[in-house]
């Protein structure tokens, strides 16, 4: 069972059509999302090297 498409309605105006509005607000959490987890990633990382070099370091005593 295909689903059946009125005529002179083509392929790319099926699904959901989004305003330039949402377009741009979509982008605009993406971009936020995006540095939240790119901030996490540099936190982990240097949290890490923090623990590590204490480890690593000879100890003077």
């Amino acid at each position: 069972m295909s689903k059946q498409r009125p005529e002179g309605q083509n392929a790319e105006q099926e699904g959901v059509i989004l305003t330039k509005e949402q377009k741009q607000s979509r982008r605009a959490r993406n971009i936020a999302i995006g540095l939240g987890i790119a901030f996490l990633v540099l936190l982990f990382y240097v949290v890490t090297i923090v623990k590590l070099s204490g480890a690593v370091a000879p100890s003077a005593g």
